[in-house]
Parts: C-alpha cells; structure tokens; sequence
C-alpha cells in the first residue's frame, strides 16, 4: 500500500517562507506526477503546483514567481517551497501523485494534509 507524508508545514508571517516536504512510500514502480493542492476552509479544494516526468510544471497563476515545486525521483519525494507568503494562502496543503505499481496500474494517492497559515 502507497502512502504519501506531507511536513514542514506551520505559521509564518506574510512575507515569510516555508518549505513542504512530501515523501512516497510502499511498493512503487513509478510515478507519473506529483502535485500540491490545497484547500482554505469554506472553499474547494484547488491545485497549487503540478510536476511530471521530465520535470515540466504547472503552477497556479496566484503562486507563479513565488512558489516552486521540484522532485527528488529518487527518494520518491516533492518538495514545495514557498516565499513571498501571503495571507490568501493559507490553508491545508495537500501530497497527491499519481503512482504506477508493480501491475502497472496507476492510480491516485493523497496524503493528509499539512496546516500552512499566513497571520501576522
């Protein structure tokens, strides 16, 4: 069974900077994307940045020249670091990939979440 762990979330300043980490874990042949979401309470769940094989991105216009997504294909892992922080974002920020095992069926993984507000 895969799991993915966020950390690193946490409160900081507008302004501040944070760095969320994002480990996968269990029985992975490969993984397509990793992504950030994140959801403010009373509002939908959105995505934050996206990154596939071959490492190109997407990210959300509201986050774009201050957040960046990178990869450690490795250590199955995502990291989001985040600076500039602004008060619009905070929320709960959410794992997800998209995970191929050994049968080769892909299917969508999320993890728990991890609290990021921005307050000063």
């Amino acid at each position: 069974q895969v799991q993915l762990v966020e950390s690193g979330g946490g409160l900081v300043q507008p302004g501040g900077s944070l760095r969320l980490s994002c480990a996968a874990s269990g029985r992975i042949f490969a993984i397509n994307h990793m992504a950030w979401y994140r959801q403010a309470p009373g509002k939908a769940r959105e995505l934050v940045a996206m990154i596939r094989v071959g490492e190109s991105t997407t990210y959300r216009g509201s986050v774009q020249g201050r957040f960046i997504i990178s990869r450690d294909s490795a250590k199955n892992a995502t990291y989001l670091q985040m600076t500039n922080l602004k008060p619009e974002d905070t929320g709960v920020y959410f794992c997800e990939a998209e995970v191929v095992d050994f049968s080769h069926f892909a299917s969508d993984i999320w993890g728990r979440g991890t609290q990021v507000t921005v307050s000063s």
